[in-house]
């Protein structure tokens, strides 16, 4: 784990949590596992159940089935590798390895943010100009929204992992993670990265900042409208359609501007981790309930599905 090793031929190891008490260590593998697997059942439920029910095919769940997809691909670029080391104390990754997992968290992370602003639109859409609706939010505009999210997001992930990886990482490679973050690796390269740490602050600054100032956008105008509405079952109804979502980007973009544009000092290798855990673990975990729970036609289509599965 010494001297200067040549990129293609690194092993990096990481740190995980091994600083900690076995204790700590057990609750947080309980923790990894529990998660990890709810995520895969609550999102999973939700693809099956939109997919299946005839009365969930529109705009917003077809937004929502693809919201959960990408939950699943983010939850597992990070924890079945952590679970691995709290089981095996297997603490190695491949210098591809790292790098596959930092391109594929990164892209599905960068996806959301781009799917979660054209779900502000969708809701902008349906409750400011409803009689519009139906003719501009078509399935082909979905389709096309969403393959579009998909190359902006996952062609800047090429860029981010061609230019984090182009860096010289001198030994010890030691991570003091527990997946392949941008500031840990940053931590690990020879020379200056001042240049790197300004790519990736302009990044963020793009794939953050400017999705939130057009959903505030979004929300003020559909805020608005549903003021002037006159009936109060009406305000209420628009307002639960977008409860959920609000809460949604509330926390992911929350998360996300407190880790990437973060003032002042950085965080230590422990706040960084214990950070990681929220916006890797616990955002793909609740945002299933989020949607599920607090969806009357979901929980309703729940309900059907249950039923004709026991039926069978």
């Amino acid at each position: 784990m010494e001297g200067d090793i040549p990129s293609n031929g690194t092993m990096f190891f990481f740190l995980g949590f091994s600083d900690l008490s076995l204790t700590a260590q057990a609750s947080l593998f309980m923790f990894f596992f529990l998660s990890y697997l709810l995520s895969l059942i609550g999102n999973g439920l939700i693809i099956v159940v939109v997919t299946l029910s005839p009365q969930l095919q529109s705009p917003m769940y077809f937004f929502l089935k693809v919201l959960s997809f990408l939950e699943v691909l983010s939850i597992t670029s990070t924890a079945p590798k952590a679970l691995q080391i709290f089981l095996t104390l297997e603490r190695s990754i491949p210098f591809a390895g790292c790098a596959v997992q930092f391109f594929t968290f990164i892209g599905a992370a960068g996806c959301e943010c781009v799917l979660l602003t054209v779900m502000a639109f969708d809701r902008y859409l349906a409750i400011c100009h409803p009689l519009r609706y139906m003719s501009v939010m078509t399935m082909s505009l979905c389709y096309k929204l969403t393959v579009m999210s998909l190359i902006f997001a996952f062609g800047n992930a090429i860029i981010g992992c061609s230019v984090l990886f182009s860096l010289s990482y001198c030994g010890p490679h030691l991570i003091a993670h527990f997946f392949c973050d941008i500031p840990p690796m940053i931590s690990l390269a020879c020379g200056n990265t001042f240049i790197v740490e300004v790519y990736f602050l302009i990044i963020s600054v793009i794939a953050i900042v400017l999705p939130t100032i057009l959903i505030i956008c979004s929300y003020t105008r559909i805020l608005i409208s549903i003021l002037l509405l006159h009936s109060e079952e009406s305000r209420y109804k628009a307002f639960s359609t977008c409860g959920s979502h609000v809460f949604s980007v509330v926390i992911f973009f929350g998360a996300a501007m407190f880790v990437h544009l973060r003032l002042g000092n950085p965080f230590t290798p422990y706040e960084d981790r214990m950070t990681a855990l929220f916006y890797c673990i616990v955002i793909p975990t609740i945002n299933p309930l989020i949607y599920s729970l607090k969806n009357k036609e979901m929980m309703k289509a729940i309900r059907k599905l249950n039923l004709k599965l026991v039926a069978l």
